[in-house]
């Protein structure tokens, strides 16, 4: 089978080799599966560079999520051949043709969601689930700041906010990706770039600010997001897409009255994995309502993945990109 392998560290374009390898098998308690589309993350890029917090010997595959039929099913996994999944195979693997899985990592998909979508559902829209309820307990008629709107994981939480019943304002930076997350409902949507973020968020609030800010960009929009918070709001954690790790004074914290909230999804999946299953079925819910559809900025062909991954690494996609890897 064909594979995307890393063989030494550096970006994307230049380590990834699409190779023949081994076909791998299922021992008890996985699953193989044939997969059908690859979502691309940031992860991935953080990978290839040697970046991310787990850092695998090369040669090794990337890809933490993927969608595809059920090959073969091993014993105690309750699964049979022929059935639709979208698979966790983080933090790698999932760039490949066929991947074996743990059961523990396998979601059933309805036949009626394409691959691209199945694929682009559980990192970004399972970390904005738990980060707007989970953790930071949000409640309809609340104020939510979503920062990098029209990128994954904030096309996710604009969709999951609207859906609570909270009012979305978005940032975003270019007049292309404000349109994005006005469609995907935010109110009002903000250039970073050309606007003065925390004076818009505080007139639109009558000065309270945002009851809840998601942040998965870090740095200075984490340093901006503390002036703009409300009394008693809820700063998410979510990552650092803008390269620095930004500290959050505790006397500003204090005098203030809010609390700065992580938000490590990943844990969950090994502490609490009844929770990520149930919270899978609610997404599934509210997809096939209509109030959340994941954003898919790209779909490219298999071979094309590595540019895919340096435009994502870049920062010049929009919603999800995702890799068509198999019928």
């Amino acid at each position: 089978m064909r594979a995307w392998r890393v063989h030494e560290n550096g970006e994307p374009e230049r380590v990834l080799r699409l190779e023949e390898v081994e076909e791998p098998s299922c021992g008890p308690g996985e699953a193989l599966i044939e997969v059908e589309a690859a979502s691309l993350n940031f992860l991935d890029v953080l990978l290839c560079r040697g970046g991310y917090q787990e850092r695998p010997e090369p040669p090794f595959i990337p890809g933490a999520e993927a969608a595809g039929r059920v090959l073969e099913a091993g014993p105690q996994t309750g699964l049979e051949p022929g059935g639709r999944v979208v698979a966790l195979t983080r933090p790698r693997g999932a760039f490949a043709e066929r991947v074996a899985v743990p059961a523990t990592g396998l979601f059933p998909v309805p036949e009626e969601m394409p691959p691209e979508k199945a694929a682009a559902l559980p990192i970004v829209y399972q970390t904005a689930h738990f980060a707007l309820h989970r953790r930071a307990g949000l409640e309809a008629g609340e104020t939510v700041l979503v920062h990098a709107g029209a990128g994954g994981v904030g096309s996710a939480a604009i969709q999951l906010a609207r859906a609570a019943g909270a009012r979305v304002i978005a940032t975003a930076g270019s007049e292309e990706k404000l349109r994005i997350c006005r469609g995907l409902g935010a109110e009002l949507a903000l250039d970073y770039r050309r606007q003065d973020v925390i004076g818009a968020v505080k007139e639109a609030t009558g000065g309270r600010g945002a009851d809840v800010v998601f942040d998965p960009v870090g740095g200075d929009v984490f340093d901006a997001s503390r002036r703009c918070v409300a009394f008693e709001g809820r700063l998410l954690v979510i990552g650092f897409a803008g390269g620095r790790i930004a500290e959050a004074p505790t006397n500003h914290v204090l005098l203030k009255n809010y609390s700065v909230v992580g938000v490590h999804w990943g844990l969950y999946q090994s502490v609490m994995p009844e929770l990520v299953r149930e919270v899978h079925e609610e997404l599934l819910g509210l997809y096939a309502s209509g109030e959340i559809d994941p954003l898919i900025g790209e779909a490219v062909p298999f071979e094309e993945l590595p540019a895919a991954l340096a435009r994502l690494g870049a920062g010049r996609t929009v919603g999800k990109v995702v890799a068509r890897v198999g019928s």
